[in-house]
């Protein structure tokens, strides 16, 4: 099965506010695909109706052919998620922030320490495992969230905006982790407003005004044009960094 996830016709609005208009795309294992738009663009909405925060109406949403509306614990059981914010316990060390996420999935000690160091090896950042993370910068806790969504094994890895607040050589890092898990299997969702961060061979889904705008491979989508100033063309926005 090559179709992860799949939503069609999902609206919501705010109140009187519209925040997404009958959006329908798909994605699928193996691909990394940058949810572009500005800010304000309703990303955020879709992250969070993804990640079962709030209900769409109207919208169908399945994750590996499970429907959030009927079957959101199914559902989310194959999805790692990185949120915008970081939801971390900073007296704690990373070792210790990973066991205790790893034991609300039902793993056990055992189960749960060899999983971890799976994920610090994917990350190369196994030698740091017992520091605290009020002891590291920000691009080593950005890491760390990462590995925390990878202990389920997810077959979708969702990123709100998971460089926000980086350096540019944090970002990088970061960036280049998330496309070796595309490349290795997994199907990456990646929320953005910054066109740098995204190769020519990615999918892009670019969102505006709540509505879906353009959905294909970077390249094809932008031609010749640098992709920052084709979404600048798009959206009428303020320019992003290329």
């Amino acid at each position: 099965m090559n179709e992860v996830l799949r939503i069609r016709g999902l609206s919501h609005d705010w109140g009187a506010k519209p925040a997404l208009r009958d959006i329908s795309f798909t994605l699928e294992r193996g691909r990394f695909t940058a949810l572009l738009g500005p800010n304000g663009a309703g990303k955020s909405t879709l992250i969070s109706v993804l990640t079962g925060l709030i209900r769409p109406a109207p919208g169908v949403v399945t994750v590996m052919g499970h429907d959030m509306s009927r079957h959101a614990r199914l559902a989310l059981a194959r999805m790692g998620v990185v949120f915008q914010q970081p939801t971390l316990d900073l007296d704690l060390s990373l070792r210790a922030n990973l066991r205790l996420f790893a034991a609300l999935h039902g793993l056990s000690r055992r189960a749960a320490d060899r999983r971890i160091d799976e994920v610090l090896e994917i990350l190369d950042i196994g030698a740091r495992a017992e520091e605290k993370l009020r002891a590291m910068n920000g691009g080593h806790r950005r890491r760390m969230e990462l590995a925390r969504a990878l202990i389920p094994a997810p077959e979708l890895l969702v990123l709100d905006e998971p460089t926000v607040g980086l350096d540019a050589a944090a970002r990088a890092a970061i960036t280049a982790h998330a496309h070796r898990l595309a490349q290795a299997g997994t199907a990456v969702f990646w929320a953005t407003h910054l066109a740098d961060e995204i190769a020519p061979e990615d999918d892009v889904i670019l969102l505006d005004r709540g509505r879906l705008r353009a959905n294909g491979q970077a390249t094809e989508l932008a031609g010749d044009t640098p992709l920052a100033e084709w979404f600048l063309r798009e959206t009428g926005g303020a320019p992003c960094p290329a």
